[in-house]
């Protein structure tokens, strides 16, 4: 979990070809609309946020194992993904602003626009229960780090 350009899908592909495990990148289990909207710069609200929620719920109480990047930006949609699973692990992708927005100034062909970082900062809530990485190190240094935690 983390905001757009921390690395969740690099490093959730990492990971999973690490441990054997699926991965489902969240972003692709947003409705068209919201793709729409996040193309124009507009951030996403609650409501907006409701129905890829479920989805991305009902895709982990389909699996034992797996690995799903995921903003998961506050508390109350974590909790709503976690449902009473008590075996689900958080792993939080943390960097500074000026880090990732310099991460998302390089990268092509993403929906989620630079000009969005603020907004994604803003509405982010730092988990109390996850497993915090930073993200400065380089992706095999972090997959060492999670595999070693978990």
């Amino acid at each position: 979990m983390g905001v757009s350009g921390s690395g969740k899908s690099t490093i959730g592909q990492l990971l999973s070809q690490k441990l054997g495990w699926p991965f489902y990148d969240g972003d692709d289990f947003h409705p068209p609309e919201n793709v729409a909207k996040m193309r124009q710069g507009i951030p996403l609200t609650d409501e907006d946020r409701r129905s890829w929620l479920s989805t991305l719920r009902s895709l982990i109480e389909q699996h034992q194992n797996g690995i799903i990047a995921c903003s998961s930006l506050k508390e109350s949609y974590r909790e709503f993904l976690q449902g009473d699973r008590t075996d689900l692990i958080w792993i939080y992708l943390k960097g500074s602003y000026e880090e990732i927005l310099e991460r998302m100034q390089h990268r092509q062909g993403h929906f989620m626009k630079p000009q969005m970082l603020r907004s994604q900062f803003a509405t982010l809530e730092e988990p109390k229960n996850a497993l915090v990485i930073n993200i400065s190190l380089p992706p095999e240094k972090i997959i060492e780090q999670i595999t070693d935690l978990i």
